[in-house]
């Protein structure tokens, strides 16, 4: 599989997402188990410009809402249109849909995962880890940066990205 340069922005999550491993996208004998992404398809006229939001089920919203702001500073959803949203800083999104058999996020109940980009993994490890959160962090440095996972307290899969070179 030939790695270009939009496929290196996009790390370790779209690689299992196409079941390549490092190794192979690093230049190892192919063993993806699928035919490759067309990277050659002519876009719609009109895109989306990013994500709006992302919505999903908890068994109690409210701490979960305070979880994320208080361990990695999301602000929770206005309860008013006066009051200001989270805005994230603009970067490099990956949409990336995965095989339902896939084991990338963990528990095969779980249908989704987030990946925050932040600027500097190791600070972010020690803050989360100093609130007594589990992190692990991922030991391969990628050309596109480095990883590390957590769950939020409902065990959904959460995936920190420091990106390197120009796309901090």
């Amino acid at each position: 599989m030939t790695i270009d340069r939009r496929s290196l922005v996009l790390g370790g999550s779209t690689l299992a997402a196409l079941g390549v491993s490092s190794a192979t996208a690093l230049g190892a004998s192919p063993a993806a188990k699928s035919a490759p992404l067309e990277h050659n398809v002519q876009p719609p006229k009109e895109r989306v410009s990013g994500i709006g939001g992302l919505f999903f089920r908890s068994h109690d919203p409210k701490a979960l809402a305070e979880w994320y702001q208080r361990n990695l500073g999301i602000d929770p959803t206005p309860t008013d249109y006066n009051q200001p949203v989270w805005q994230q800083s603009a970067g490099p999104t990956v949409f990336a849909p995965f095989s339902l058999e896939t084991k990338y996020f963990g528990s095969p109940q779980q249908a989704w995962m987030v990946n925050f980009r932040v600027r500097d993994l190791d600070a972010m490890i020690a803050q989360l880890r100093g609130a007594g959160i589990t992190v692990d962090p991922n030991a391969e440095v990628y050309p596109n940066g480095r990883f590390a996972r957590l769950h939020d307290p409902d065990g959904n899969p959460i995936e920190l990205w420091e990106p390197a070179g120009p796309a901090r």
